[in-house]
């Protein structure tokens, strides 16, 4: 098992992909190329950078990946909230607290590297 894929945010975070794709197959289809994509690339960009910064070396690195990882986490919250007001998908509570876990994960990972 690679180092990454030990963590549990990664994990959360390729579940919360599977659910940001699951849910933007049912938004307008002249969403493709704009809302939905960009939801895509922000889910896939959270466990994608925790992969990348567990391969560097360094605390600082690592740290600085973890950092893109909590502002695509930002980004994805923001974009959700644009959707449930265009009416595109319902306020979910399940995948508001899957979100806040994830943050709460990834802040806590984000202290550990750079206190290191």
């Amino acid at each position: 098992m690679k180092p990454h894929e030990q963590l549990l945010a990664w994990r959360h975070g390729m579940d919360l992909v599977r659910q940001v794709y699951t849910e933007t197959r049912t938004f307008p289809k002249e969403e493709l190329f704009g809302l939905t994509q960009q939801m895509r690339r922000a889910a896939i960009s959270i466990p994608s950078n925790l992969a990348e910064g567990a391969a560097r070396q360094g605390a600082k690195e690592y740290a600085h990946f973890i950092s893109i990882a909590r502002g695509s986490l930002a980004e994805l919250e923001t974009q959700f909230q644009i959707a449930e007001m265009l009416g595109y998908c319902k306020r979910s509570e399940n995948r508001n607290q899957h979100l806040d876990h994830l943050g709460r994960l990834l802040t806590g990972l984000h202290q550990k590297w750079t206190k290191k």
